[in-house]
């Protein structure tokens, strides 16, 4: 007999506040986990993919962005956005006691403290996005606007432009 998938607690609270989500599920056994590589293996178009980072502010604390697959975090964006002097990532060892997620896994939706949320603002151009569902092989798709509203989110310019890389 085939074990039932659980649900994560992303989908929980989703459920919980009446949010409506798709789930997708991908194949992790290749070990590729970066976030292009999961819109390929869910069939999804890269800009509608975001990924989950953590951050550290200049005032010592935490802030979470929310971007495309395939964009870079605009650090003194990100800083403006939050209005703090910098911002610089967390260590990968301090993002599963912070969030209660390990990386590849990270969702904006469920960690274990609140934290001031900002997604890019190329999500608004999308019907729907997808972020981790909470664990690494699992996806939600939802709208972006009900993704701000679980975690009282903001838009915001978060990445450096495509051509400046």
């Amino acid at each position: 007999m085939a074990k039932k998938e659980t649900k994560t607690n992303v989908m929980r609270q989703l459920e919980a506040a009446g949010i409506p989500y798709t789930e997708h599920t991908y194949d992790v056994s290749d070990g590729v986990l970066d976030a292009v590589s999961v819109a390929r293996k869910c069939g999804q178009n890269p800009e509608q993919v975001f990924k989950t980072l953590v951050t550290v502010g200049s005032d010592k604390n935490h802030y979470v962005f929310v971007i495309p697959a395939e964009d870079q975090l605009d650090l003194k964006a990100c800083a403006r956005a939050a209005g703090v002097k910098s911002v610089a990532m967390i260590h990968q060892k301090e993002l599963l006691p912070l969030t209660g997620y390990i990386h590849g896994g990270c969702s904006p939706i469920g960690m274990k403290k609140k934290f001031a949320t900002y997604v890019d603002e190329t999500a608004m151009l999308e019907e729907t996005i997808m972020v981790s569902g909470g664990r690494i092989g699992t996806q939600v798709e939802l709208k972006p606007d009900d993704l701000l509203q679980i975690t009282e989110g903001t838009y915001a310019a978060l990445t450096a432009p495509r051509g400046a890389r």
